[in-house]
């Protein structure tokens, strides 16, 4: 995976971008016939009706009225060949600004980078995401921000916030994750992570609930409404093969999706937190709810996968 490492302006500062970010929207762009006069993304001012307003300063999240097929699709500088980014679809009724990629999709597939200074001095530093369908295109870009000091001095349980941008840098969903209690045997100040389409309107939350033996997540909507259940392997264990947690109807009887933690090979595995993530849900699932996955898979990634300097993977009955 590309190592990027060069930091421009953003709405967020200390947030690392990689590098050729845009500071602002690309030069207007021609469309087709019968669209004459499109400037491009930076057109999109308005949002959904029925959607609650987001902050103030947001700056919106990509063209509404030019057709999905017409889009132009922007390669990242300094990205990998043949990985351009995904043409921004119609945003459906009531999609909140930025999810309308997800709208589209069953698959995402979420490849953390290698940081080199990490591997080299077990440093930690900030982890950063590319998130592609199962076309190989990119979706978004994920940055953690987090200060030093909470890196090293909590690891993995530290507290953070992920801001997830689209391919014009602008950020359109934001998790936050507060510091909880990290061990299985007390049941009460358990993990959450809460999730914002956009940044400052919660869409969803992620809540951990206490079982001795089965790590188990309940998924629920903005009114902290329960609608989906995770529930994972006894053994948590990255050994040769992929680790899936279940996505569950509410009274687990039904498996409507998954997260998996993916074989990424012994060497990566060994001398790397580096680690590859693949969610499947409904196409047909609500936009917030896939963005609600999204951010499981982070609270995952961090809970069982996030090896902090000097410690082992965590494995064993969690």
């Amino acid at each position: 995976m590309d190592k990027q490492n060069v930091q421009v302006n953003a709405p967020h500062p200390g947030t690392p971008f990689p590098a050729g970010y845009p500071q602002s929207s690309p030069a207007a762009f021609q469309g087709p016939p019968g669209h004459a006069g499109y400037l491009g993304p930076q057109a999109y001012t308005g949002l959904q009706a029925g959607y609650p307003i987001p902050p103030p300063g947001y700056s919106g999240a990509g063209p509404v009225s030019f057709p999905a097929q017409h889009q132009p699709v922007y390669n990242q500088p300094g990205g990998s060949a043949g990985a351009p980014w995904m043409p921004a679809p119609q945003p459906p009724s009531g999609c909140p600004p930025g999810l309308e990629y997800l709208s589209q999709i069953d698959q995402i597939l979420v490849h953390q980078q290698i940081e080199l200074l990490e591997v080299l001095t077990g440093f930690e530093t900030n982890n950063k995401y590319e998130l592609k369908n199962s076309l190989g295109q990119r979706i978004y870009f994920a940055a953690e921000d987090t200060d030093c000091c909470t890196r090293n001095c909590c690891g993995a349980a530290r507290p953070f916030t992920m801001r997830i941008l689209d391919n014009m840098g602008r950020e359109v969903i934001t998790l936050q994750r507060p510091l909880r209690c990290s061990s299985c045997c007390c049941p009460c100040c358990l993990q959450e992570i809460e999730i914002q389409a956009p940044p400052g309107v919660p869409v969803g939350y992620v809540t951990q609930n206490w079982h001795p033996c089965l790590p188990k997540f309940t998924i629920q909507n903005e009114r902290r409404e329960d609608v989906l259940r995770i529930v994972g392997p006894c053994v948590v264990c990255s050994c040769c093969a992929d680790i899936d947690f279940e996505i569950k109807s509410l009274d687990e009887e039904n498996v409507v999706g998954k997260i998996s933690k993916q074989w990424v090979g012994f060497v990566r595995e060994a001398f790397t937190d580096a680690d590859n993530f693949g969610i499947q849900f409904p196409l047909d699932l609500d936009v917030k709810m896939k963005a609600v996955m999204l951010g499981a898979c982070f609270l995952i990634d961090f809970m069982f996968f996030e090896r902090a300097s000097g410690q082992e993977q965590r494995a064993g009955v969690w």
